[in-house]
């Protein structure tokens, strides 16, 4: 498997999500927008390092293979992952954290913007680059080389969640 972590659940605990959204929050309200994306950008170089060493060593099949991983251990997740040459491609057409949000918590609206900077800094040390569009519940995420001469991420494209 290539998650960086053993666990002996089939499936990971939705209300881990409750937590995540809650520290957004928090960080959002207290500190301001800027923070947060400090935080996911920090949360992509140190927590998930592991993994962007792997996506390094092991370019675009190591990337395919941790988001069928990770998707396969989240609750309600629906999830395509597409292997191309130049890309991997997540469809996302059920995302468990806005899934298991709705209904019962204030989801913070930027939710969804946490799987751009999360993604881009993990890529980006791996040489990769992700784009993110949709949210709120589904999105597409495009794995694939970084080009010095592509754009950043367009924030416009990743809508804003509701509960």
């Amino acid at each position: 498997m290539s998650l960086p972590y053993v666990d002996t659940k089939p499936l990971g605990a939705a209300d881990f999500y409750f937590a995540i959204n809650a520290t957004f929050r928090f960080i959002r309200e207290r500190m301001g927008e800027e923070t947060l994306r400090r935080y996911w950008t920090e949360l992509g170089e140190s927590y998930f390092a592991p993994v962007s060493a792997n996506w390094r060593a092991g370019g675009l099949p190591a990337v395919a293979a941790y988001w069928r991983d990770f998707y396969r251990a989240e609750p309600g997740a629906v999830v395509e992952v597409q292997e191309g040459n130049d890309e991997v491609v997540l469809d996302v057409k059920t995302c468990p954290a806005i899934t298991h949000l709705r209904g019962k918590r204030e989801i913070v609206p930027c939710f969804c913007q946490h799987c751009g900077f999360v993604g881009e800094t993990m890529a980006a040390k791996a040489g990769l680059t992700v784009r993110v569009e949709g949210g709120n519940g589904a999105c597409r995420q495009v794995f694939s080389r970084a080009d010095p001469s592509r754009p950043p991420q367009d924030l416009s494209l990743i809508r804003e969640a509701t509960c």
